[in-house]
């Protein structure tokens, strides 16, 4: 059995984002939130995650967006966020190894702790206010 390849271009990243969509549809835990939400656009928001992770990895322009305002009114917790990242490194492992798939579990990494912190704050901010 020879040695995974490394994510290497746009058709790497449509299976890294179609086989890791594909798990959290199913997901208990994140299933319903992702389904409520995308409902009838997961077309649209995979071929979004393809232009973003191009854009992430390979610095191919295409991405617009702000991806942290769609997550900042989902109703998510630590635990989806641990979900989230465990699916994407097990998707990412699943089908490649080297430099690019290190990096795009790093970016993932980073965003999950990123947003889960400004999740956090903001709904700490909203919950209190200074008399």
């Amino acid at each position: 059995m020879g040695s995974k390849p490394d994510i290497a271009g746009i058709e790497d990243i449509k299976l890294m984002v179609d086989d890791f969509y594909s798990k959290v549809a199913e997901d208990d835990l994140l299933a319903p939130i992702f389904n409520f939400r995308l409902s009838t656009y997961w077309v649209p928001h995979l071929e979004k995650m393809y232009t973003f992770w191009n854009a992430a990895l390979f610095g191919v322009k295409g991405y617009t967006g702000n991806p942290f305002a769609k997550h900042a009114t989902m109703p998510v917790e630590a635990e989806h966020f641990a979900r989230w990242l465990s699916l994407f490194i097990k998707t990412v492992d699943k089908h490649f190894t080297g430099p690019m798939a290190e990096e795009a579990k790093r970016r993932a990494l980073i965003m999950a702790n990123t947003f889960e912190r400004r999740i956090h704050d903001s709904q700490v901010n909203t919950k209190y206010t200074l008399i």
